[in-house]
């Protein structure tokens, strides 16, 4: 049997570690075949126990459980979505781009709580918006791409790096019908631009927000209002990318102006565009891929940071809609197959025709 001890600070972070009714040890547990414990050494500390007959299980379960004590040191909550996370980088071989996901807090929020990316994927979404000017974030639900857009842009403006924080949507839901809703403009586009308020005031606060917006430091309003404008010294977001067409995001993103950043977020299986529209995400990523100052990164199911089904939802809805494609394409090709050959039926039918006729005329004469 080989045991391996973690010395900890305090049984608050082996509460921590362990989880509700010990759910995080039943992860572990159920990932590496080892026994996790708890135990208390002779001279009074708190200690994690780890035990298995399988030397390199132990000793990687180890390097997952050291790093869940870090987190917990440094109160930053240890949710079932982070255990998993850790435990999946470490079994497959990648502990080492770890350490570097707890060094780098964006910024703190009003309640004290830091902001830092939380997989390798989001660490690397947050150093392309710091290196390029223009950065196109695009992948999944609940991966973080506008939290961390906007908590980037918070930074920026706190740091006096830009003056002001714009941030906009296409409210493709509305159309061109905002006209016929009640109210002024500001109600009219706010429950398009909800998810964008509910993280500037969780960083910023609602009066503090209330009062930027007073004094148009930061502004939200609708892609189609971006028209005509030149925008410097500003950090500009635009969500649910998706949904601008090929037109909206040419529009976009030439309205870039000196001292400013635009970051673009959006998920491409998601358009609420339709049918037949192209989304001007997808056409972007493919005409601005290599050119230089601009970042394109691609978020995965495992950067997702809400309900573990959510992975699980997205892994399903992929799977459908790559077999969907698949007989898709082999209905196309069948039908591309069949149209040729009836094609070449018709031409020959068309060609025996000809020789029958050309035949006769020569008889008569």
């Amino acid at each position: 049997m080989i045991q391996k001890t973690i010395r900890v600070d305090t049984a608050g972070t082996v509460a921590a570690v362990f989880g509700p009714y010990d759910v995080n040890v039943r992860e572990i547990e159920r990932v590496f075949p080892v026994s996790v414990h708890h135990r208390e050494t002779q001279d009074g500390y708190d200690c994690i126990l780890l035990s298995g007959e399988d030397e390199k299980a132990v000793a990687d379960a180890a390097v997952a459980v050291s790093y869940l004590c870090d987190m917990a040191r440094v109160s930053e909550e240890v949710s079932e979505q982070s255990v998993r996370y850790v435990l999946d980088m470490v079994a497959s071989g990648r502990a080492e781009e770890l350490s570097a996901l707890g060094d780098d807090c964006i910024c703190v929020t009003v309640k004290g709580r830091p902001i830092k990316a939380k997989t390798v994927g989001q660490r690397q979404y947050v150093e392309e918006i710091r290196k390029n000017t223009v950065v196109m974030g695009v992948g999944p639900a609940g991966t973080g791409k506008t939290f961390l857009a906007v908590a980037m842009a918070v930074k920026a403006l706190r740091d006096k790096e830009v003056s002001r924080i714009i941030l906009t949507r296409p409210a493709i839901e509305a159309g061109e019908k905002l006209g016929f809703l009640p109210g002024d403009l500001q109600s009219k586009i706010d429950p398009y631009l909800r998810p964008l308020y509910d993280a500037l005031y969780e960083m910023m606060g609602m009066e503090n927000y209330q009062r930027q917006v007073e004094k148009g430091v930061i502004e939200v309003a609708p892609l189609a209002y971006m028209r005509g404008r030149t925008l410097d010294d500003s950090f500009i977001i635009l969500d649910e990318a998706q949904n601008a067409t090929p037109e909206q995001m040419k529009m976009f993103l030439t309205r870039l102006g000196f001292n400013s950043k635009a970051v673009v977020t959006g998920d491409l299986t998601q358009t609420d565009l339709p049918s037949g529209q192209k989304s001007g995400l997808s056409l972007a990523v493919k005409i601005l891929a290599g050119i230089e100052d601009i970042g394109i990164h691609y978020f995965s199911e495992k950067d997702v940071v809400r309900h573990k089904l959510v992975q699980r939802i997205i892994l399903a809805y992929d799977k459908y809609e790559k077999s969907h494609a698949g007989t898709a394409r082999a209905g196309a090709e069948r039908a591309g197959a069949e149209r040729a050959g009836a094609e070449r039926a018709n031409a020959e039918r068309a060609s025996a025709g000809h020789r029958y006729s050309y035949r006769g005329e020569e008889k008569k004469k």
